[in-house]
């Protein structure tokens, strides 16, 4: 059980969903992006204009212009699939329209039991000595990570359970601000894998009282959930200022976990024999201890 639950709220209303995605993906083509002449005459708005958009995928304008008001009702899939091209969106926003297109048929249903995780996986975490990871489940909730994780980013098993979201944490705590020098680069992240589970659980009331809370705490939130990107936790690199060993660039890893394709396991490690090499054996040897120490001067 959780020890703060989150209130109920209302279901994502998957019509507006839609027709938000659909516009604000048009608005970032222009005609020169997909070859299609500009005369030089006046734009009211940003982007493809609809026409244009119905030209390039095919379709005609009264049927995009039904599907971009919300109405995906008995939309086929090679119809998504020609808009997807016509707007030039990667696999997981191709995903995420047929999601929030095809509604009943594909969306999922989120159980309302917590999120567990196999026994075998939290023995795996606990064996990866020298390497922070944890496994993320849906709502951005931290579900378990092993001891070079609370090192690097503080230990979670003094919060509430309903606080262990990276979330919450990103956009409501300073010292998460603190943490990652682009900060910004992992808020979009977040806010991103955020409408990836909002496309594939609509009715989700918890997802949407956790974006509701964070859309009246957080100016930056509201702003990035508006812009309606979506991407798939992937992998890459993290610069990050720790009070203790100072700064770490560290390369990240995501991996689906089979049989829970909601979860996932996030590991970071460092280029061998670099300074952050170095940083991450110091925080092992400070443990979970490393967040109650000060730096030194």
């Amino acid at each position: 059980m959780d020890d703060h639950p989150l209130p109920s709220s209302p279901p994502l209303d998957l019509r507006a969903e839609l027709s938000e995605f659909l516009r604000t993906r048009r608005a970032r083509l222009h005609p020169s992006d997909v070859g299609l002449p500009d005369f030089g005459r006046h734009r009211r708005v940003p982007g493809l204009r609809r026409e244009e958009l119905a030209q390039l995928a095919g379709v005609s304008v009264a049927y995009y212009t039904r599907l971009e008001q919300g109405n995906g009702r008995n939309v086929s899939a090679e119809v998504l699939d020609s808009i997807a091209r016509a707007l030039r969106l990667t696999d997981a926003e191709h995903a995420h329209l047929t999601h929030l297109a095809k509604g009943k048929q594909h969306k999922k249903k989120a159980s309302a039991r917590p999120q567990q995780v196999r026994a075998s996986l939290g023995q795996l975490l606990e064996s990866m000595e020298g390497v922070p990871a944890y496994i993320v489940g849906r709502r951005s909730e931290i579900l378990a990570w092993n001891r070079m994780a609370a090192a690097l980013f503080g230990d979670w098993a003094e919060l509430p359970v309903a606080e262990r979201n990276w979330a919450r944490l990103t956009f409501l705590r300073p010292d998460y601000r603190e943490l990652f020098v682009d900060w910004e680069q992992k808020a979009i992240d977040i806010v991103c894998q955020l409408r990836m589970d909002a496309g594939c659980y609509p009715d989700d009331t918890r997802l949407s009282a956790l974006v509701g809370e964070l859309s009246v705490k957080s100016g930056e939130f509201r702003r990035l959930w508006a812009t309606h990107d979506v991407k798939e936790k992937s992998y890459g690199v993290k610069r990050m200022h720790h009070s203790l060993v100072g700064e770490l660039s560290l390369n990240y890893e995501s991996f689906r976990m089979p049989g829970d394709q909601d979860q996932a396991l996030v590991t970071y490690h460092a280029e061998p024999g670099s300074a952050s090499a170095q940083a991450l054996r110091l925080l092992a040897s400070w443990g979970t201890d490393a967040t109650r120490v000060a730096p030194t001067a």
